[in-house]
């Protein structure tokens, strides 16, 4: 869809930036490493976990991502109102007449939804002999992006276990302030567990991961929705194993993250393995996928071998699925692993994401017109010079009514980067 499309452009965009030899340079600082155009868009959040057996407290970076996606309340929905005919001859706008009582959330009652104290059930607390406890977690912005997109998961699943849009109008404001969301860090009076104790809690979970039973019949329904058998199981996984819908609901959230369709890691597979692993090969291995892909030179399997652990089937489906763009691909591989002693190691890619003020403004939208994810069609609108302007296909003209409330990404701009460009690119 959209937002799987979008991601993808930026994903393409930075691996050509990043391959791009010396013909890109960070305009501010030639010995900077050149920001990418995903930069622009990326936000890192931080989440509070707090443990319900003895209160203490642990803190966790989360990995950059490019897209807030936000659930949509149904609880907190206000009186429906029925949808009025408009002077408007946009299609958005066609599709609302006569299409009767449509509940309204609140863009603000999406955002507290997401911001409030969440469970989490059967989690591992190294620190109490690897106890398993259920923590209370918190989310909130370590940055603000100069862009900020936000994908309003207007679908769910129907009785038939098949995905279903959401009749549902999002009233979103002009401006919205998130710096009631930036993360503060650790407090007075927390008790804090260390950081190696974090360190080794992630080791446990990982080692304790086999452990959960992940029901067969609910991995084949949710890949008959299109998804990938690893991206399934890793949903089922984090979910208890069972729960196709809570599955569902957390693949929209996390289809996006690198490792979505990644398998997970073996029992006993550690931090150190996987170190060991990425940076030597089989080169019996590397010789045997050269014969018989018979399309990829011995440096190309290489590196997709160090990609994905050493694993010969997981190694060519990566080839495959980056055939595209290959030399950019790897590129992007290689700027994110550190390189020899003698050479200069990249910034951390927290360091080059920008951040500002939690204030933001509305400046574009994409809405589906369509009653299912199957079929539809997209449309964007743009505000241009303080108007609105629509881009269907091959016509772009102005908008009196943009369709606001049935959009399924927003585009906000943080206010205090209006007019002030990002020198570095």
């Amino acid at each position: 869809d959209a937002a799987h499309f979008l991601q993808y452009l930026l994903e393409k965009i930075d691996r050509a930036e990043l391959g791009s030899g010396s013909r890109l340079v960070n305009k501010t600082d030639a010995d900077a490493t050149i920001p990418t155009a995903s930069n622009l868009f990326s936000y890192k959040t931080n989440s509070r976990l707090e443990c319900s057996q003895d209160g203490k407290i642990r803190y966790k970076d989360n990995q950059p991502e490019t897209m807030w996606s936000l659930s949509v309340p149904m609880e907190k929905a206000e009186a429906p109102v029925r949808a009025l005919a408009s002077s408007d001859s946009e299609p958005e706008e066609k599709r609302q007449k006569g299409s009767g009582d449509i509940p309204t959330v609140t863009m603000k009652a999406c955002i507290d939804h997401w911001s409030a104290p969440r469970s989490i059930d059967g989690m591992r607390w190294s620190h109490l002999g690897n106890t398993v406890s259920t923590a209370f977690e918190e989310t909130r912005f370590s940055n603000f992006p100069r862009y900020l997109i936000v994908q309003i998961q207007r679908y769910e699943l129907g009785s038939d276990w098949t995905p279903k849009k959401l009749e549902v109008n999002i009233d979103a404001p002009d401006e919205i302030d998130l710096s009631s969301l930036l993360s503060m860090g650790p407090q007075d009076g927390e008790d804090i567990l260390p950081e190696d104790d974090s360190s080794d809690e992630k080791n446990d979970t990982s080692e304790s991961q086999p452990q959960i039973s992940v029901d067969e019949e609910a991995v084949a329904q949710l890949m008959d929705m299109g998804f990938g058998m690893n991206g399934c199981i890793r949903a089922l996984h984090a979910v208890g194993g069972s729960n196709a819908e809570l599955a569902m609901n957390w693949i929209f959230e996390h289809n996006g993250d690198p490792d979505f369709n990644d398998p997970l890691p073996s029992a006993g597979e550690s931090g150190s393995s996987g170190a060991t692993a990425s940076n030597s090969v089989d080169e019996g291995v590397v010789a045997s996928l050269v014969e018989n892909l018979g399309c990829f030179n011995s440096n190309q399997v290489r590196a997709a071998l160090k990609e994905s652990g050493g694993d010969a089937a997981r190694a060519a489906d990566w080839l495959f699925s980056h055939m595209d763009d290959l030399d950019g691909a790897i590129a992007l591989l290689q700027s994110n692993t550190s390189g020899p002693a003698e050479e200069i190691s990249p910034p951390p890619a927290s360091s080059q994401l920008e951040d500002g003020e939690g204030k933001y403004r509305l400046t574009g939208l994409i809405s589906h017109i369509g009653k299912n994810t199957g079929s539809g069609h997209y449309v964007a609108h743009l505000k241009k010079d303080g108007k609105w302007v629509i881009f269907n296909d091959e016509k772009v003209a102005l908008s009196e009514n943009p369709p606001t409330q049935h959009a399924y990404l927003y585009l906000f701009q943080r206010i205090d980067s209006i007019d002030f460009p990002n020198n570095s690119y």
